[in-house]
Order: structure tokens, then C-alpha cells, then sequence
């Protein structure tokens, strides 16, 4: 496949910080005196204790903080979080960006926006109805058409997607439920890598870019939407690369890429995720109706292009989805991009019938690619065109990806949508792959990713862009890739 390069059409204003400060060195307890490594602050520091309103500056490393109404972070400042801060939501407020937002913690000391003392129903047994996890406890993060940037290093964010009382910026409306992560300014960027999402309701998605570049890297995600929204959404002239996340029981889907029908287009660079169990919920929850034909894994529609490689998709609902048609089964669509859309050497297991029925999604426009796994050709008819029905038996339950710790494959007679469904978390398991997975050593390295100008900074832009991996999926044999 004629590989290409996505170029970003967004010119980035990187906001100079005029008033960094570096926190004072400490002492060890052992006698010996070492430095630690020195944490950046912005203006001055935010007291620990309640906190609400205007606010601008730093949230001091491991220190703890009550959000107690919403906050707002007027144009031209910044707020930032050290590692180890620990903000508890009182309620359903959020965080109202005018200006720019900083997060970094430390693999061993990260940042935490969460509800204190609220446990997680992390079992198959539990009615997802009842589950916290979708109860939406308090808002999000809202960027504004003058945010220059939104960066997320190490952070777990948990229980999002209240709904919004007074909204205050562009994006965010009264009654409208919250993304964990919106942004709106095309000059402007959200880095967000090595991270952790946990809950949401219908925002759009846990991450809703709707302008601007991004990097949204090595995360994971768990338990993202009710009865709609998916883990990541880009569209509406973002330019990025969404890669070697770990989406787990997304309500739609894992990744959309959606321009909105708008004359500025996506240039997406999906690879080397690993997707699971997807595009249940809004099937149970949201009506079946309004969500025939949608939600699985990856859907590209509304005018976005992509480049999509290496991403394992396992037990969703539906595979690689290309809008190619007006109106799918009663609802009316927007048709891709076709032209500039490149995808191969995907991975797809399915555990039941009406799964892999949908690897190429009847209707549809996507393409089977003799690199995909299974190969296409040893089920697929002779003379099969796009968009038709086949007949799916002869890879269920094939081509075991052989995760560490997770049992596949799943005995689904009791029904594929109810038992996937609740199978959304991460806890208890293990998605690295085993010796002899038939993903190690799969994977396409010989494609660009997108270009962006998202500067390498520590604090204020990407730390770095991992390059495609050999292996297929989110973790790579070699260590690199996800490492959360």
C-alpha cells in the first residue's frame, strides 16, 4: 500500500513561559545529601486546601487539594501540577481553561483528579446501570479558542463527564455532558501521554479535540461512556497521533476521526493501539436503532482521513469502519475521505459469530488488506466486494493474540453484548503478549507518522513521539510502547 506522510495545516503559537521557577532541591534520609530532580512552577504557588475560582500558578508536588466550584484559568495564565498533587473533586464542577494547563507526574508519583474514597465496581458481575463509573461525579477539563495548550504527563483522571451548569468556553454548553479533555483552538495543542482514564459518560469522548495538533500517547483507558462517546474523538482540522493506547469497554468506539462535514480535515495517525470489547453499551443503552452500524473500534467518517496501522482489535463490535455511503441502516451519515485513507496490518479476534461477521463491516467501505490478521482471503468469497455480508465462522475464536493475562477465548453463549460490556476495566489483567503471540514481529514500521509543531519540552509540549512498533498492539516486546 502507497504509504504518505499527514501534514498538519495548524499553526501553533507556543506560549513562552516568562515566569518558570524551579522548586528548591531536597536532602535524602539516609545521611547523604543527593538533589532531586528540580520541578518546574509557574508564577506563584497554589495554597493546598480549598480551591475555587480564578486560579492561576502551581499545585505543589504531593500535595492535596479540594475542588469546591469550578475553576477558571483566565487568557495568558497557566495553571500547573507537580507530581504527586492529588486534586479531589467535591462536586460536579470543572476546570474552565481560558488560558493553558500543565499536568506532570512521575510513573511512580503521578497526579491524581479523582473522588475521594470512591471505590470502583471493577467485576463481570456488575449491572454497568449501577456502576460509578458512569454516574459522571463532576465535569472536565474545558479549553477555550484562546488555550494555547493542554498537557497531561502521568496523570490519572477518574469519574468525568458531569454535566455543565454555566458553561464558559467555547465547546462546553449549559446541560451539555463534559468530556474529561475538550479543546477548540486551532492554533494551539493537547499533549497528553502515559496517562490513565477512568469513567466518563457522553461527552463526545474522554478526549474531544475539535481544533489544533495533538500527541495522545500510551494511555489507558477504561469504562469510557454510557450510552454514547468514545476514548478519543478528533476532528474539525487536528492534526496528531493517537498510538499505544489500551482502550478498554469504550461505549462507541476506541478512536473517531471525524471532520464534522467542515472544510478543514482530519490527518490522523492511528497505530499500534489495542482495543477491546467496544461498541456495546451505546448498542444496549443508547438504542438499538440509533446505533446500528456504529461503534467498534476505529470509525473514520465526516470528511477525516487517516493513516491506521498495527492496532489489535479484539472482541469489539465492530471492526475498522470506513464511511462510504450517505445513509447506514436508517441513519445518515457522512462519508470519509476515502481517497486519503491508508490502513493494513490490523489485528482482529473475535470470540463470536456477530463479531466477526463485522471484521469488514457490511455497508461499509472498508477495504481488506492482505497484511490484516486473519488474512482476509481464507474467508472472505471468492469475488467478495465491499460493504457485502459473508459468513464469518471459520476465524471465531481464531488467531489467539495470547495476551499474558487475559482469558481468551471467551465463552459467549450467554450473549456477546451483555458479557462484553462489563468486561471494560483493566484491573486484574495483563494485555502484554505472551511468547509466541502470533502480533510479535507483525507490525508496519515503514510509515511516516503525522507531523506536528507540538515543540519537546518536558512540561509544555511532547516528551516524545514513539515510532511505530515491529510488534502489533500497544506493548511492544522490546519495552517500548505503553509502559504504564
Amino acid at each position: 500500500m502507497k504509504q504518505r506522510d499527514l501534514k498538519g495545516n495548524a499553526l501553533l503559537v507556543y506560549a513562552g513561559m516568562t515566569c518558570l521557577l524551579f522548586a528548591a532541591a531536597s536532602c535524602s534520609k539516609s545521611g547523604g545529601s543527593t538533589v532531586s530532580q528540580a520541578q518546574r512552577q509557574v508564577a506563584n504557588a497554589v495554597k493546598p486546601g480549598n480551591v475555587s475560582g480564578t486560579v492561576k500558578g502551581t499545585f505543589l508536588q504531593d500535595s492535596t487539594y479540594f475542588v469546591t466550584g469550578d475553576i477558571v484559568v483566565n487568557k495568558g495564565d497557566t495553571i500547573l501540577f507537580q507530581p504527586g498533587a492529588k486534586i479531589y473533586m467535591t462536586g460536579n464542577y470543572n476546570f474552565f481553561l481560558h488560558g493553558n494547563l500543565s499536568s506532570v507526574g512521575t510513573k511512580t508519583d503521578p497526579v491524581w483528579f479523582t473522588v475521594q474514597n470512591q471505590q470502583k465496581f471493577d467485576n463481570p458481575s456488575e449491572d454497568p446501570l449501577q456502576d460509578p463509573a458512569y454516574k459522571g461525579f463532576w465535569g472536565g477539563f474545558h479549553g477555550d479558542s484562546t488555550t494555547s495548550f493542554i498537557v497531561f504527563k502521568y496523570t490519572h483522571i477518574e469519574f468525568t463527564g458531569g454535566i455543565v451548569g454555566t458553561a464558559q468556553t467555547v465547546g462546553s454548553k449549559n446541560g451539555g455532558y463534559s468530556p474529561a479533555i475538550g479543546f477548540f483552538n486551532i492554533n494551539g495543542f493537547v499533549d497528553v501521554e502515559d496517562s490513565w482514564f477512568y469513567g466518563c459518560i457522553d461527552g463526545g469522548a474522554a478526549i474531544e479535540n475539535k481544533a489544533g495538533n495533538y500527541n495522545i500517547m500510551r494511555n489507558i483507558f477504561e469504562k469510557v461512556g454510557n450510552v454514547g462517546s468514545e476514548c478519543v474523538e478528533v476532528a474539525s482540522g487536528t492534526t496528531g497521533n493517537i498510538a499505544y493506547n489500551l482502550m478498554m469497554g469504550s461505549c462507541t468506539n476506541g478512536v473517531k476521526v471525524s471532520s464534522n462535514g467542515t472544510t478543514y480535515q482530519d490527518s490522523a495517525c492511528v497505530y499500534n493501539n489495542t482495543i477491546l470489547n467496544s461498541g456495546y453499551r451505546r448498542y444496549l443503552y443508547g438504542g438499538a436503532g440509533n446505533a446500528m452500524g456504529r461503534g467498534g473500534s476505529i470509525d473514520i467518517e465526516q470528511n477525516g482521513k487517516a493513516l491506521i496501522y498495527n492496532n489489535l482489535l479484539v472482541n469489539d463490535r465492530i471492526g475498522l469502519r470506513v464511511v462510504g455511503t450517505g445513509n447506514y441502516q436508517g441513519n445518515a451519515l457522512v462519508v470519509a475521505d476515502t481517497a486519503h485513507c491508508y490502513y493494513g496490518y490490523n489485528y482482529n479476534y473475535g470470540d463470536s459469530l456477530v463479531i466477526t461477521d463485522q471484521f469488514y463491516p457490511p455497508g461499509l467501505l472498508t477495504k481488506p488488506m492482505s497484511t490484516d490478521i486473519p488474512t482476509p482471503s481464507n474467508y472472505l468469497p471468492a469475488g467478495y466486494t465491499l460493504g457485502a455480508d459473508y459468513d464469518g465462522t471459520s476465524v471465531v475464536s481464531a488467531g489467539n493474540p495470547k495476551f499474558v493475562n487475559y482469558p481468551l477465548p471467551i465463552n459467549l453463549s450467554a450473549g456477546a453484548y451483555a458479557t462484553l460490556d462489563r468486561l471494560a476495566y483493566v484491573s486484574g489483567f495483563d494485555f502484554h503478549l505472551a511468547s509466541g503471540s502470533p502480533a510479535i514481529g507483525k507490525g508496519n514500521t515503514s510509515f511516516t507518522v503525522a507531523k506536528t509543531k507540538i515543540p519537546i519540552d518536558p512540561s509544555f509540549g511532547a516528551t516524545a513521539v514513539t515510532p511505530p512498533g515491529t510488534d502489533i498492539g500497544c506493548y511492544q516486546t522490546n519495552g517500548s510502547g505503553l509502559g504504564n
